[in-house]
């Protein structure tokens, strides 16, 4: 039988979520987020709650109220290392906020990024954290990119999008401006007009109304809470004919608009499963069975005519799902 990549990526997948990794006693877990401003985080948070169950470990979680609050989350760290953590399980606000203080803060407590890029020591020393999970959002970036290059290659016309890619400096906004810029350079696609804001409804929606009344737009581009609400003013102008959505990450409301032909493309890092392997990572080393250093799901695409269930099971958590803060271990 001939393997592809992406058999073998679910193989590898399927072996480390496997019962070898399993808690061998009730592992205290503690993860912070960057915020739960949108559903991707809840996503990784129903992951994470989901495999902390399965392995009878207990996970305490914290939410850091958005990209802007380094100091919140160092306090939050501390917070971890009070409760008695075996292991911290990290979503930085800030790739380099812990670069030089990190061993401090944690007092040498186990620590793992996931999904947002940890820079965890000062170059050219190695990581201090032992584990990360997650994509290189430059990769996001360049899918959604692609897309609309393809659509609109060179000489096929000009096509004019608005950039909401998010906040400035934080998250994957850097990789992900980056990699769309590189995928549309040969195609006949101008950015008229970057917006960047934090990931709150309010503020993206008043950055998307500016864009729609004072600029010339063929596509809104930018990451979920953006589109979520862009599908909202389309909607109350009736110019959902008039102005295209691509979305550079997935959220429910971006996979309802997707179903409803309102949203045309979005790349998927497959959030719940992310949430997965990163409880499953710390367990592996708490067991003295460590995983790889760098775990990477493959970036998904999906489109109206594209939204396969399994892809979607290990994206989106359940929709009557809520966020989770704890849970306990069993006796």
């Amino acid at each position: 039988m001939k393997l592809t990549f992406h058999s073998i990526a679910i193989l590898l997948l399927s072996i480390l979520l496997s019962p070898i990794a399993s808690a061998k006693e009730p592992w205290n877990i503690c993860a912070i987020y960057p915020h739960l401003k949108d559903s991707y985080w809840l996503s990784v948070n129903y992951g994470m709650v989901k495999e902390a169950k399965q392995n009878n470990v207990e996970l305490t979680v914290y939410e850091s109220g958005g990209y802007p609050n380094v100091n919140r989350q160092k306090e939050q760290i501390k917070q971890c290392v009070a409760i008695g953590a075996d292991a911290i399980i990290l979503g930085t606000v800030d790739p380099v906020a812990f670069q030089s203080d990190l061993k401090k803060l944690t007092k040498n407590i186990p620590v793992f990024a996931s999904v947002n890029e940890l820079v965890s020591s000062l170059p050219p020393r190695p990581p201090i954290h032992l584990g990360e999970v997650g994509v290189d959002w430059y990769n996001m970036g360049f899918k959604a990119g692609e897309f609309l290059a393809k659509q609109h290659p060179k000489g096929s016309g000009i096509t004019y999008i608005g950039w909401l890619p998010g906040p400035k400096t934080r998250g994957g906004t850097k990789p992900v401006t980056q990699g769309f810029n590189d995928a549309i350079k040969d195609s006949d696609i101008i950015i008229s007009a970057t917006y960047w804001g934090d990931n709150s409804k309010e503020l993206q929606r008043n950055l998307i109304q500016d864009a729609l009344e004072n600029e010339k737009l063929d596509y809104l581009v930018g990451g979920a809470v953006a589109i979520e609400v862009a599908i909202s003013e389309l909607a109350s102008r009736k110019w959902q004919n008039k102005v295209g959505l691509v979305s550079t990450y997935l959220s429910h409301a971006v996979y309802r608009g997707l179903l409803r032909e309102r949203v045309l493309f979005s790349p998927t890092d497959q959030m719940v499963l992310q949430g997965r392997l990163s409880i499953q990572q710390a367990i592996g080393y708490l067991n003295h069975h460590p995983l790889p250093f760098k775990i990477s799901p493959t970036i998904e695409t999906l489109t109206p005519d594209h939204l396969p269930k399994n892809i979607l099971q290990d994206s989106l958590s359940p929709a009557e799902y809520r966020p989770t803060f704890f849970v306990a271990a069993q006796d």
